[in-house]
């Protein structure tokens, strides 16, 4: 399954916007362009405690079950593999042990909705833990909420991920389940002051504005970090996939191309594969308005795949 997610994009601040930035329209039209393009996977980040009951059963809103559905459906019928996740579910990473019965009920209710669904679908259990989702508390929430799924859904492929936002310094803390069906996820954004240079949610980062990326020592930190992650997975077996990684739009194009384009033919060379954060807006490869793809992030996500959709 590894293999068949290949090259994917994120549909973000889609399914999970928060309200306080840019959100993609989930249109059918982005589904066609992103299968057109070459790409492998659409890894769709879905904010589900946003649209649930805060008291038992903790039912999902069907309205919402059913705009995922089609999101789902739209890239199984351009024949894209799909991730689906919970995402952006602070409330959990805050107070886990209060949340926790939440979670897996909102886990129970998906599994058992997409347990008939095609086997290119795969689901992701969080995104980001983080906070008072320490390793070792994160490791036992994680096999629950495996657990649920498997009940409904034994066989579905599932990504999980370490503690500390998905970060691969984390990776050595993350205790994985017995269970064939497992890919390992982690997030990319290093050098983070490259990466998130004027992003407005991150506390001094205009002070980052003007750095490039590019040059030898630039690629050597890269190659190491990634070399890192690889090594980790093959001593357990495990596949990796990178679920996000990105430059923000404030950063200059030539060097975001440069850093996209590295970070992909090494995690392809290491036999990772990984999903570009993200579609269409702060980060994105396409510019909505315009309606095309941004050339130098195309080609560096998708180098000959690129020209020849061309």
């Amino acid at each position: 399954m590894n293999r068949w997610l290949g090259r994917g994009i994120n549909f973000g601040n889609a399914l999970d916007a928060l309200g306080d930035g840019p959100e993609l329209p989930l249109d059918a039209q982005y589904f066609d362009q992103v299968a057109a393009a070459g790409f492998d996977t659409v890894r769709l980040p879905v904010r589900w405690s946003a649209h649930a009951g805060v008291a038992p059963p903790y039912a999902i809103d069907p309205a919402f079950f059913r705009r995922v559905d089609a999101g789902i459906g739209a890239a199984l019928d351009r024949g894209l593999q799909v991730v689906v996740n919970v995402h952006h579910y602070h409330e959990l990473c805050a107070a886990p042990d209060e949340q926790l019965p939440r979670f897996l009920a909102l886990w129970r209710q998906i599994a058992a909705r997409y347990a008939g669904c095609s086997g290119r679908l795969c689901f992701e259990l969080l995104n980001e833990p983080r906070d008072h989702l320490t390793a070792a508390r994160w490791n036992a929430v994680l096999a629950d909420a495996l657990a649920v799924v498997r009940a409904a859904d034994p066989g579905r492929t599932v990504l999980v991920g370490p503690a500390g936002m998905n970060g691969l310094d984390a990776l050595p803390a993350l205790a994985v389940p017995d269970d064939g069906k497992l890919i390992a996820t982690i997030h990319y954004y290093a050098p983070f002051e490259f990466t998130h240079q004027g992003a407005g949610w991150v506390t001094g980062a205009g002070r980052w504005l003007g750095r490039t990326w590019g040059g030898a020592a630039d690629e050597a930190a890269v190659r190491a970090d990634l070399a890192e992650a690889a090594a980790w997975g093959r001593e357990r077996g495990l596949p990796l996939f990178i679920g996000e990684f990105g430059a923000f739009s404030a950063a200059d194009m030539a060097s975001r191309a440069r850093w996209t384009a590295f970070v992909r033919t090494e995690a392809e060379r290491l036999g990772m594969s990984w999903a570009y954060w993200e579609f269409g807006t702060d980060f994105g490869a396409f510019d909505l308005e315009r309606a095309a793809w941004r050339e130098p992030l195309r080609r560096a996500l998708l180098g000959e795949r690129a020209a020849a959709a061309r």
